[in-house]
C-alpha cells in the first residue's frame, strides 16, 4: 500500500507544475498582448500631424476673428470719443460768450483758446486710425508712466462715479 501511495504523491507533484505552466504562459501572453493593443490604439503619425495642423488653423482663424471684432469695437469707441470731444469743444466755445459778459473778455478768450485746443485734439484723434492711437498711447506710457497711472486712476474714478450714479436713477 505504501508503494501505491508513493507513486500517487509523485504523480500529484508532477501534475501541479504541469498545471502551473499553462497559467504562467497565459499571463505571459497577456503581458505581450497588452502593448500590442496599446500600439494599435495610437493613431498613426500622419493622422496626428493632420489634427495638429487643423487645430493650428482653427486657432489662427479664431485669433483673426477676435482681432477683427476688437478692432471694430475700438474703431466704434474712437468715433464716439471723437464725437464727445468735439461736443465738449462746442460747449466750451458756446460758453465763451457768457464768460465774456459775466467775468470779462480776457477769460472768454481763455475759453475760446481752450475750445480750439480741444477741437484740435478731436481732429487729430479723428485723423488717426486705432493702431496709431494705440502706439501713441504706448509711447506716452513709456515716456511718463507716472502721468499715465494718474490719468488711469482719474478715468477710473470718473467711470466709477458714472456707473454708481446710473444705478441710483434706475
Amino acid at each position: 500500500m505504501a508503494e501505491t501511495e508513493k507513486p500517487a504523491a509523485a504523480q500529484k507533484a508532477t501534475t501541479k507544475p504541469a498545471a502551473a505552466k499553462p497559467a504562467a504562459k497565459a499571463v505571459g501572453k497577456a503581458k505581450t498582448a497588452a502593448p500590442k493593443a496599446v500600439a494599435k490604439a495610437q493613431p498613426t503619425k500622419g493622422k496626428t500631424e493632420n489634427v495638429k495642423e487643423k487645430v493650428k488653423t482653427d486657432m489662427n482663424d479664431f485669433k483673426a476673428q477676435a482681432t477683427d471684432t476688437v478692432r471694430a469695437a475700438a474703431t466704434k469707441g474712437k468715433d464716439r470719443a471723437t464725437e464727445a470731444v468735439g461736443s465738449i469743444s462746442k460747449l466750451i466755445r458756446d460758453s465763451a460768450g457768457t464768460i465774456d459778459d459775466n467775468v470779462g473778455k480776457q477769460y472768454g478768450d481763455y475759453a475760446r483758446s481752450a475750445a480750439d485746443m480741444v477741437e484740435g485734439f478731436a481732429g487729430k484723434m479723428d485723423a488717426k486710425d486705432v493702431d496709431a492711437l494705440a502706439e501713441d498711447a504706448r509711447q506716452f506710457v513709456r515716456k511718463s508712466p507716472a502721468v499715465a497711472i494718474g490719468a488711469a486712476a482719474a478715468i477710473g474714478f470718473v467711470l466709477a462715479r458714472l456707473v454708481r450714479s446710473g444705478g441710483k436713477d434706475a
